[in-house]
C-alpha cells in the first residue's frame, strides 16, 4: 500500500475519511489532550509509550473509544514523513482527533533557566494539553528574564518540572526526581532514562527539593523534543551549575540508540 504524503499543516482524522487536511483552528478551540515528539529521518524514541499515554489522556476525558484512537494512531503513523526532522503533535479537542505536523525546531543541546521559580499555574498538571497556552505564556517570560526555561514550584517552594520538560539531578551517584505524588507529567523521557538506570545498576530516588538545594549539582531538564538538557546557568538567582559531566554519555545514548524506525 502506498504510504500517503503528508506535509507540514493540522489533519482531522474520522473513521470514514481517514487523515484530512483542515484549516489551523488557532487557539480557538479548546485543547484536551495533546502529545508531541521528535521524528528524525523517521526514527522515534518511545512512540509506544506516547501512543498509551495519548490513549489513557483520552479516556481520562470521555474521549473516542480505544479502537477508535489506535485507527487513529495508525493512519497517523503511516503518514509522518520518513525524512527531515519533524515535531508532530497529536490532539484532542472536543469535536476532533487530529494530527499537527510541524517541522522541527532548533534542537538545544544546554539549557539556561530562570531561578525565580513559579508559582504551579496549571489545572490538570497531570494531563498534557489544557494548559499548552498558560505554560508558553509563561515561558515567554523566562525568554525575557534572559534564560530558555522557567521551573515550576508548589506552594512550600519544592521543585516540580519546568513549563515544557520534566526535571532531573544527581545527588552523588544517585539519579534524582520529584515524587510522582507531586502534580507532575508522566514524562515519556523520564520513564526512557529511569528504565536505563536500573538496567545499569544505578540508584533512582524521589525527592522534594527546592531550587536552592539543587545549586552547584547536575541538572537535566528532558523531553521528547530536545532530549536531555544539562543546565548550564541559572538565571536571575545566587545558584550555580555545576559541570555536566554525566550528560554527554547520556545524551549520545538517547541520541543514537533509543530511536527506533516508524
Amino acid at each position: 500500500m502506498t504510504r500517503p504524503a503528508v506535509t507540514a499543516g493540522v489533519f482531522a482524522w474520522s473513521p470514514a475519511a481517514g487523515l484530512r487536511p483542515v484549516e489551523d483552528p488557532g487557539t480557538g478551540e479548546r485543547l484536551l489532550v495533546a502529545d508531541s515528539w521528535l521524528v528524525r529521518d523517521g526514527r522515534v524514541r518511545g512512540l509506544d509509550r506516547h501512543r498509551d499515554r495519548f490513549v489513557r489522556s483520552c479516556a481520562e476525558c470521555d474521549g473516542p473509544p480505544e479502537h477508535r484512537l489506535l485507527e487513529f494512531w495508525r493512519a497517523m503513523t503511516a503518514a509522518l514523513p520518513r525524512t527531515g526532522e519533524w515535531f508532530p503533535r497529536v490532539e484532542l479537542t472536543p469535536h476532533h482527533v487530529r494530527l499537527r505536523l510541524r517541522p522541527a525546531p532548533p534542537l538545544g543541546t544546554t539549557v539556561e533557566v530562570w531561578a525565580v521559580g513559579q508559582p504551579d499555574p496549571r489545572t490538570v498538571p497531570r494531563r498534557k494539553g489544557p494548559d499548552l497556552d498558560t505554560l508558553a505564556r509563561l515561558r515567554a517570560r523566562a525568554v525575557e528574564a534572559g534564560a530558555q526555561e522557567a521551573v515550576l514550584v508548589g506552594p512550600s517552594g519544592v521543585v516540580l518540572e519546568a513549563a515544557t520538560t520534566s526535571l532531573l539531578w544527581w545527588e552523588d551517584d544517585t539519579l534524582c526526581l520529584p515524587p510522582p505524588r507531586l502534580p507532575v507529567l508522566p514524562g515519556v523521557t523520564v520513564a526512557l532514562i529511569q528504565d536505563r538506570a536500573a538496567r545499569l545498576g544505578i540508584g533512582v530516588a524521589h525527592r522534594e527539593r527546592t531550587l536552592a538545594e539543587l545549586a552547584d549539582r547536575e541538572v537535566w531538564l528532558v523531553n521528547a523534543l530536545h532530549g536531555i538538557r544539562p543546565v548550564t546557568r541559572w538565571v536571575g538567582g545566587p545558584a550555580g551549575a555545576a559541570t555536566a559531566a554525566r550528560a554527554p554519555e547520556w545524551r549520545k545514548w538517547l541520541d543514537e540508540e533509543v530511536p527506533e524506525p516508524l
